[in-house]
């Protein structure tokens, strides 16, 4: 595509040089540039993409994108075309969806943001639509999914330009829809600008990410702007309904600003006023069982899944599969099948007379939800095995140890990835939070869900919590092989010779 044709569809202050060249790929990592490269300096929170423009003019770049008033960034004997732009971000989720012709103008497209529960409610989603032939693509935490290639997840929402290139390689390999988790990183980053979404599911707000943020306000801002703002720029399809949680107070608040801009809106939850409302809540170690009311009709609906968070998972899932054209009935017989998800309270399966859960609850709220979840299942204790990551939030460290506390029959507190803080510093964090309850510090996460197995009796429930599907452990910038689930059932076996050799005895 040559650059005068990508220039018409994006917004310039200023171009010096010729618009003619011919334009291969769009990059922000200097590193990634080859020939016929468009570089977008981008000024991130640890580096400024300005200062690698003559890395990217060495590695063929045909054009540079700067920020407002950045032109003495660009070196004199610069032979590239130079396009000046407000904000480069915008420019390139702009440039992005030019060069590869809007790929989810033909996709049905359901976005899911919210503190917790984006990664499950995507994975229904997607698999609401497959089991209805509506083949669908998935971007999220855990990986993205293409259709034929399953690629590990780098971050919960990719860079725009990644975002594009992931939903070119779904319409070539055929597939109808998509489903993505939108981080509120993105939303405040425009990554996201530019894609042309169906729906937009709100799932909750609780305290996370803070640390980028600053305030809940601000956090509460960057969510809520995807419904009342961004959604305005779709261009080919019409405004992507908005499908929200009525039961969250974040919710109900984005609901009145919705309403306030008569934009299209669908609710779930309990209350009687929701448009998918689910009640008659059982659920056991098997699954949960409800009734809905949506659509003016009424159904009995069974997931594999357990926990009240699972069902407005589910409902949020059913809202936005109806709107991408599943039939309801069809997506209620489908949640029967739902595949369980990586690391989202996951079992570790043994033949012990405890059971071993893996999740990734990292905030107060989410680490709450889990707990309350294993209570309402009557075992005679439970165990929490978590920890906070470093070069994030502080100030949740100490609510973590009182959400963990106020459920468990025993904390063990221990390392999450504590990235370039000492983890004996983010435990201090942690301790300061415990107030009642039996605890224990161990530094060594491998040592602690050991330790967590080793105690655990008949009827007890253990819970690792924080890493979730992660199969690594952030250590002073390296990324060592680390997987809960691994290590506890390397612990599970453990257990079991050394009862058996005690047996022996």
């Amino acid at each position: 595509m040559h650059l005068k044709s990508i220039l018409s569809q994006i917004r310039s202050l200023r171009v010096a040089g010729s618009i003619e060249t011919d334009v291969q790929a769009v990059r922000y990592d200097s590193r990634a540039v080859e020939a016929g490269s468009v570089f977008v300096c981008l000024a991130g929170e640890h580096a400024d993409g300005h200062k690698y423009i003559p890395q990217a003019l060495e590695r063929g770049a045909s054009a540079v994108v700067i920020g407002q008033g950045r032109a003495d960034a660009v070196p004199i004997d610069c032979a590239a075309t130079v396009v000046e732009v407000e904000d480069p971000r915008v420019a390139l989720a702009e440039i992005s969806s030019a060069l590869y012709r809007q790929p989810t103008q033909k996709l049905k497209l359901a976005g899911v943001t919210g503190t917790n529960g984006k990664t499950t409610t995507t994975f229904l989603i997607k698999h609401l639509c497959d089991a209805a032939q509506l083949t669908c693509g998935l971007i999220g935490t855990v990986h993205y999914n293409t259709g034929r290639e399953i690629i590990e997840g780098a971050r919960t929402t990719p860079e725009a330009s990644d975002l594009q290139a992931l939903f070119a390689e779904m319409r070539r390999n055929k597939l109808r829809a998509a489903a993505m988790e939108v981080s509120s990183h993105a939303i405040e980053q425009n990554r996201i600008r530019g894609l042309e979404f169906d729906c937009a599911v709100f799932t909750n707000l609780s305290q996370d990410h803070l640390d980028f943020h600053k305030t809940m306000d601000a956090y509460f801002a960057a969510k809520s702007r995807w419904f009342a703002e961004l959604l305005f720029y779709q261009v080919k399809k019409t405004r992507a309904m908005s499908i929200v949680n009525l039961d969250d107070r974040y919710g109900q608040q984005l609901i009145q600003r919705l309403e306030r801009l008569s934009a299209p809106l669908l609710t779930f939850g309990q209350g009687a006023r929701a448009s998918y409302r689910a009640s008659g809540i059982r659920s056991d170690m098997h699954g949960t069982t409800f009734q809905l009311e949506a659509e003016g009709r009424s159904f009995l609906v069974k997931i594999p899944l357990i926990g009240l968070f699972n069902v407005y998972n589910s409902l949020g899932a059913l809202a936005a599969a109806s709107v991408m054209g599943v039939p309801l009935r069809d997506g209620v017989a489908a949640l029967a099948n739902a595949p369980g998800v990586p690391g989202r309270l996951e079992a570790v399966a043994s033949r012990r007379p405890f059971q071993v859960f893996v999740d990734y609850a990292h905030s107060p709220d989410a680490l709450t939800n889990v707990l309350r979840t294993l209570r309402d299942l009557k075992p005679n204790r439970i165990i929490t095995v978590f920890g906070c990551g470093g070069d994030r939030d502080r100030a949740k460290r100490p609510l973590m140890a009182r959400a963990a506390e106020e459920y468990s029959d025993l904390c063990l507190a221990t390392s999450d990835n504590p990235r370039s803080e000492e983890p004996a510093a983010i435990l201090a964090d942690v301790e300061a939070g415990f107030q009642s309850r039996p605890y224990e510090i161990i530094v060594d996460r491998r040592e602690a869900i050991r330790r967590a197995i080793t105690l655990a009796q008949p009827r007890d429930i253990v819970l690792i919590a924080g890493k979730g599907h992660e199969n690594y452990q952030e250590v002073k910038g390296v990324k060592k092989p680390f997987d809960d689930v691994q290590i506890a059932r390397a612990a599970l076996d453990s257990k079991t010779l050394d009862e058996r050799e005690e047996a022996k005895s």
